[in-house]
């Protein structure tokens, strides 16, 4: 690098002064110019002033896109790992609104004044709704397998029995054996990836054994020349021996997921429980569609017991998630009395009927007709998400998209960048935004994101050259 180009890079208070006000707080855009101003001169190669700024800017555009803001969902997939899982209902978010902006009696007796227990309405409700003796929350569900672990695994008996077709890889990477090994457990691995008998469980369980696991297998499907034991048979064997028997069910379901159009048949807590397990665990985030949370259901005496293992604090979930998931189950054991619909977001976006879609993608076409693109209206199949239900498909309509002076790359990229970012895919030469995971309410929202995406990239100079 030259002298000149050196003396081309600005100090830190002028990049600031070039950079102008923004909403992030100066501290972190300080730290910000300052790592990049660095790495400019390490790099030293020649760099104009005017692309050192450019930097600068596109830098802080993605710190500030990075923080965790609302997004419009135009994706299709209801439960979207990356997009925060399953939306919260008007009444949770009412529900930590109230919570967060007050105290409480998360620990706090209010009849006896003095200290009291934590989460009891939660844990009774939750009981009621999984038809369990008990239940108990943590901070999601593979911290929930995790307790159960260190629990039930010991030094004289630390082999966990699984069948092979069962050890599956859920999301971010983690794979159910590297949980049950940083659980302490020994894997005893049994059949083979597609068979797996009964004769195999009870050929497995022995003296050194801790528990048996069964894992649902929700994010994947196998077909073909396939065999596993019913959870009914695996319980009355592992109730023969004497040993603990807990299900991995992951989703968890509160519906008869098979009576709406387009879902297969999902287990609920309720059907494995009866079927003889003594604990099953799930997530909250999913289909009971709730904040994070790992539940856990079952007999009485081994949920105490969990509890009193000291990695449960360690593990346990804080005010504002026992508060949205109360107010949650809440919202469930209510419709399953009222025989009602669901009130529960997740749930209602489910049951969402094409034809209120439809009428909502053409009042959005006619908003967009003075804009330089061709909206149209097409037909989809949603996706549950979230590693449930991989066969289901719901029928759905979406918007779409080809704008006449961009590209669809370009498109689709200005639609994230705006406030609120819009999620969008593309397919068949157009970008297409699935309604059934936008809210109703958003529609307006959508209908200003698009034209100010259009409107601002069309005075851009790749626009330009395309006119």
């Amino acid at each position: 690098m030259t002298q000149d180009s050196l003396r081309s890079i600005p100090s830190v208070d002028q990049a600031l002064r070039e950079l102008g006000a923004s909403d992030v707080p100066r501290a972190a855009v300080v730290a910000l110019v300052r790592r990049e101003l660095a790495k400019i001169r390490e790099a030293r190669e020649p760099v104009g002033r005017d692309a050192i700024l450019a930097r600068l800017r596109d830098a802080l555009a993605d710190l500030r896109r990075s923080r965790i803001q609302p997004v419009i969902n135009g994706s299709g997939i209801l439960i979207h790992t990356n997009l925060g899982r399953s939306p919260l209902g008007l009444q949770v978010v009412k529900t930590l609104s109230e919570i967060a902006g007050s105290y409480n009696n998360l620990e706090y007796d209010l009849a006896a004044g003095e200290r009291g227990g934590r989460a009891a309405y939660l844990e009774h409700n939750l009981a009621v709704l999984c038809d369990a003796q008990a239940a108990t929350v943590v901070n999601n569900c593979a911290a929930a397998l995790l307790l159960i672990l260190r629990h039930f695994v010991t030094k004289d008996r630390a082999e966990v029995v699984i069948s092979r077709g069962e050890l599956v890889q859920i999301g971010g990477g983690f794979r159910i054996p590297d949980i049950l090994e940083a659980g302490g457990a020994s894997l005893r691995e049994i059949g083979t990836t597609n068979q797996t008998s009964l004769d195999d469980y009870a050929a497995a369980i022995g003296e050194l054994t801790a528990m048996v696991l069964k894992v649902h297998r929700s994010n994947f499907y196998m077909e073909g020349f396939v065999e596993s034991p019913t959870t009914a048979q695996i319980s009355a064997l592992a109730r023969s021996r004497g040993i603990p028997f807990v299900e991995d069910l992951g989703s968890g379901a509160m519906m008869r997921t098979e009576a709406i159009a387009g879902l297969e048949h999902e287990p609920t807590p309720a059907d494995v429980l009866g079927q003889g397990v003594d604990l099953v665990c799930f997530s909250g985030d999913k289909l009971l569609g709730g904040p994070q949370a790992g539940i856990i259901a079952g007999d009485s005496s081994m949920i105490a017991a969990l509890k009193k293992n000291p990695l449960f604090r360690a593990l346990r979930c804080d005010k504002l998630i026992l508060a949205g998931l109360q107010t949650t189950v809440d919202l469930h054991l209510n419709a399953a009395s009222d025989a009602g619909e669901s009130e529960v977001a997740v749930v209602e976006l489910i049951r969402l009927p094409v034809d209120a879609l439809l009428r909502r993608a053409s009042a959005l076409v006619e908003q967009l007709t003075e804009l330089p693109l061709r909206a149209t209206i097409g037909e989809a199949a949603s996706q549950i998400g979230g590693g449930t239900l991989p066969r289901s498909e719901i029928p759905s309509i979406t918007l779409d998209l080809v704008p006449t002076h961009l590209s669809l790359d370009s498109f689709s990229t200005a639609l994230r960048a705006g406030v609120p970012p819009v999620v969008a895919y593309i397919s068949d030469g157009r970008v297409r935004i699935d309604l059934r995971t936008v809210f109703p309410r958003q529609d307006a929202e959508l209908a200003h994101a698009i034209r100010k995406a259009v409107e601002e990239r069309s005075q851009e100079p790749e626009a330009r050259s395309q006119k």
